[in-house]
């Protein structure tokens, strides 16, 4: 199969080596610049270093050039960069199925990635799933063993692109649920910066669990709410994804929670980390929806109220740990 990899961030960047063992790959980055240096050092040294990008691997800026004779096109550039994307890919009349790697929700519209891709592609007919789970990019450019959830629609889709996709050490499940796979992926992110925020202030390994726990309940109101099916957050979308940003050290959201906890600026963070940590930007909108549905989101809402500066760390995670008694299930 022929891919064209659009992104050449971290994902992108690993997802492209990964399948490149596999797979004809076209690597796209928006910034010339960005891609002639990919090409000359074949190292992507900003978001992925240390993890080469092969020859078979072709890198491009030019979109048309990574779209040529594509079978499947893997989007996986930030959410707030996809409604562009799609757009430069419309124009084209490009009927080429898409499967979507990036994780969040439009900012303006509170769109899941695939309701840009209806919107975008409202008067053509495309195919389309999300692909979500557990997964850090060092690992997937290492080969190491990761399950993700392929969804789509059309089941038939995610069946054969799963299948294409699959591997002993990269292997692919399939869903129909696209909206709980992308709320799950987007909301843990989300609740990751909690648990950072609650692990910097050394508050322990149980109270991290309390947040981890609280917080998938609160990704599975807000994702029964928006239509999903309840079994998925039960899954590598929900739990599994939460688990493991919440936990492991190589998360973006958990680092921005733990140098929240420390008393460092928002903007100085965002500056350090040099890359996109996407709970940052979803936060608003997940509060949003939230509102929208009367659903309780209290970490989401304690999270925008750390993240915009109007409470503390220290007195958000604590208030969220002291509040009232209540039955666990509601």
């Amino acid at each position: 199969m022929k891919i064209a990899v659009l992104g050449a961030g971290a994902w992108g960047s690993a997802l492209a080596i990964n399948l490149s063992n596999r797979h004809a790959i076209n690597l796209w980055s928006k910034d010339p610049d960005h891609a002639a240096d990919l090409q000359r050092r074949r190292i992507n040294h900003h978001f992925l270093p240390g993890h080469t990008l092969s020859q078979a691997i072709k890198i491009t800026s030019n979109l048309t050039e990574a779209l040529y004779e594509s079978d499947l096109v893997l989007i996986v550039v930030p959410i707030a960069g996809l409604r562009e994307t799609l757009e430069a890919l419309a124009q084209r009349k490009i009927q080429v199925p898409i499967v979507l790697g990036c994780k969040g929700f439009e900012a303006h519209t509170c769109y899941l990635p695939h309701q840009v891709v209806e919107e975008v592609y409202a008067t053509q007919s495309i195919c389309c799933g999300a692909l979500s789970g557990p997964s850090f990019a060092e690992e997937v450019a290492k080969g190491l063993p990761t399950a993700l959830t392929l969804a789509s629609k059309d089941i038939a889709f995610a069946s054969m692109v799963a299948s294409e996709l699959h591997s002993s050490r990269l292997r692919i499940y399939t869903s129909q649920d696209v909206i709980g796979v992308e709320t799950g992926g987007a909301v843990k992110n989300v609740i990751t910066i909690a648990a950072g925020i609650s692990d910097g202030l050394g508050f322990g390994h149980n109270a991290r669990a309390a947040l981890i726990t609280r917080g998938l309940m609160e990704i599975t109101r807000l994702g029964i709410g928006l239509g999903g099916d309840a079994k998925t957050f039960m899954g590598l979308a929900g739990v599994g994804d939460l688990i493991l940003t919440s936990t492991g050290d190589l998360s973006r959201n958990r680092q921005v929670g733990l140098m929240l906890a420390q008393g460092r600026s928002l903007q100085e963070i965002l500056s350090a980390l040099g890359h996109v940590a996407e709970g940052v930007h979803t936060a608003q909108s997940v509060l949003r929806l939230g509102v929208k549905l009367n659903i309780e989101m209290p970490i989401t809402q304690a999270v925008c109220g750390i993240l915009d500066g109007s409470v503390s760390a220290r007195t958000a995670v604590e208030v969220l740990l002291n509040r009232e008694q209540k039955s666990e299930i509601y």
